[in-house]
């Protein structure tokens, strides 16, 4: 993937589609060691890992502190960080991610694409507190795990950005059995029965 017309597609500059690009190109190199995606969505990286991480970053306007949890591969957070380059210069990222080697993967990202963005390789409830004004995690735990991360981690008036599956509804019915939160759905861009839960608010019953 490459050119004038997919760059223009993801609505990107030439700068930050170049560290796109090379971003993509790590997570070949590497996921043959560590795994970072499955094989099948290595061959559909641009689409199912790239624009999904966009429409995330895509539901914010700047702020000072974005976490992700359980950072992976690196989708979102890795993605945003590389679009805030250019887009949110001031906003500092930190990517949380327990496994030393995929930790070690984001770092090299981070140096090499030039993002502003920290790498802690701990597990999320050993973290210090981080006070982040957005919280996003993708494929980690149900919703209901993931609002005990955002009491610990996001800070008072911040914002959960949260994509989830066709099974979302379900999630968040079962959360709400311990947590009160105000939420706006938004419909995936890449797959129409997805969503990115957008929530505020968040406290225990």
């Amino acid at each position: 993937m490459n050119g004038e017309a997919d760059r223009q597609r993801f609505d990107v500059s030439r700068e930050t589609f170049d560290r796109l690009t090379h971003y993509v190109e790590l997570v070949r190199k590497w996921n043959p060691r560590i795994n970072l995606v499955s094989r099948r969505s290595l061959e559909e990286i641009w689409d199912r890992h790239i624009a999904d991480s966009i429409q995330v970053f895509d539901l914010v306007e700047t702020v000072d502190k974005w976490v992700d949890l359980g950072s992976g591969g690196g989708f979102p957070g890795m993605v945003c960080a590389i679009l805030a380059r250019e887009k949110m210069p001031s906003t500092h990222f930190v990517c949380i991610e327990s496994d030393q080697r995929k930790a070690a993967f984001l770092r090299t990202v981070a140096r090499e694409c030039d993002t502003h963005c920290q790498v802690i390789a701990q597990r999320i409830e050993q973290v210090a507190p981080q006070e982040a004004d957005i919280l996003s995690a993708r494929a980690l735990t149900d919703l209901t795990g993931l609002l005990g991360f955002a009491e610990r981690h996001l800070k008072t008036g911040g914002t959960a950005l949260f994509p989830k599956g066709e099974a979302w509804k379900k999630e968040v019915e079962d959360a709400r059995k311990q947590w009160k939160f105000d939420l706006v759905p938004a419909t995936s861009l890449t797959e129409p029965q997805a969503v990115v839960l957008k929530l505020k608010g968040i406290a225990r019953v």
